[in-house]
């Protein structure tokens, strides 16, 4: 399926919904506003509403809602995000939806990555020294760029050699994480709490889309995601942010059953487009036992 690059007037309606589901989520009572009562008749915040929080003019916010505002500044988005009750990472996702200046260089990391990846040699360093850690890199767009053994034995090899999860076109060895949580069947076995996995991965693609507004490929997989997965069209109409950083995931692994590992991810600042991400069990623990059961049956199997 082909899917066309965002236009500039798609980038107007992201920052629309964008603004709209944040709006929708709020009560008076979450902004200590005073509600007068009677029947409301949008969920959520009046725009007038957030126009007062933010120190605008309902007919300024209106035009922002309305992708009308060509180059709002920097102190009237982040009164916007106050408003709003932003994350960091809403706050940043806000100004990259609504400063053309940003989408335009954007834009222009856009046409410069349109070059395969490679893993960095450090990082292919690393993988092969993490023999008893599970690790990957992972690239723009959710790619899987390399993974090491303990990382194939633990996840599997999402879908690089094949299978529903598999993006033929990437070439041999390189899969796709959102692709195989939402296609891929044994993904949802494998992730404990598969819901939560796949929509962290939601929120983390709609960061890549306002940092790469014109990335045709990235395009094609949220249009792909979307056309095959009605649990990825509900929840990217959402409109949710989260980078990926870190915290605890639970597997039900076929080989080992139930184990809850930490998860880091590790970005080289001179190169933010690759991540090292690591899953790691507390020492001395179940889980750590079966981690390390895992790890002898694939060297048994190899």
């Amino acid at each position: 399926m082909t899917v066309n690059p965002p236009t500039a007037a798609a980038a107007a309606t992201s920052l629309g919904d964008f603004l709209r589901t944040r709006r929708s989520r709020l009560t008076p009572e979450d902004v200590a506003l005073h509600d007068y009562g009677g029947r409301r008749r949008v969920a959520g915040l009046r725009r007038e509403e957030i126009a007062r929080l933010a120190g605008v003019s309902v007919e300024y916010y209106t035009r922002m809602e309305q992708g009308r505002v060509p180059n709002p500044s920097e102190g009237i988005l982040d009164a916007l995000a106050r408003a709003l009750r932003l994350t960091g990472d809403g706050t940043r996702h806000l100004h990259q939806l609504a400063r053309p200046a940003r989408r335009e260089a954007g834009a222009a990391a856009d046409r410069e990555g349109g070059e395969t990846q490679r893993v960095r040699p450090i990082l292919r360093l690393l993988l092969g020294e993490l023999r008893d850690v599970p690790a990957m890199v992972m690239g723009r767009r959710m790619d899987v760029l390399a993974l090491n053994a303990a990382g194939r034995a633990l996840l599997g090899d999402f879908g690089a050699s094949g299978g529903p999860g598999g993006d033929p076109g990437r070439g041999p060895g390189r899969g796709n994480i959102a692709r195989t949580t939402f296609l891929d069947p044994a993904a949802r076995e494998l992730y404990a709490d598969w819901t939560g996995c796949a929509r962290e991965n939601v929120a983390y693609l709609h960061l890549e889309a306002g940092r790469r507004p014109q990335d045709p490929e990235l395009a094609r997989l949220i249009g792909e995601l979307s056309m095959r997965s009605e649990e990825f069209r509900r929840w990217w109409a959402e409109h949710p942010v989260q980078d990926k950083t870190s915290g605890r995931k639970r597997f039900r692994h076929p080989v080992v059953g139930e184990l809850e590992l930490s998860y880091e991810t590790l970005r080289a600042a001179d190169d933010p487009d690759q991540a090292l991400i690591t899953y790691t069990a507390d020492p001395g623990t179940p889980d750590h036992d079966a981690l390390r059961m895992l790890l002898a049956w694939s060297a048994s199997s190899d």
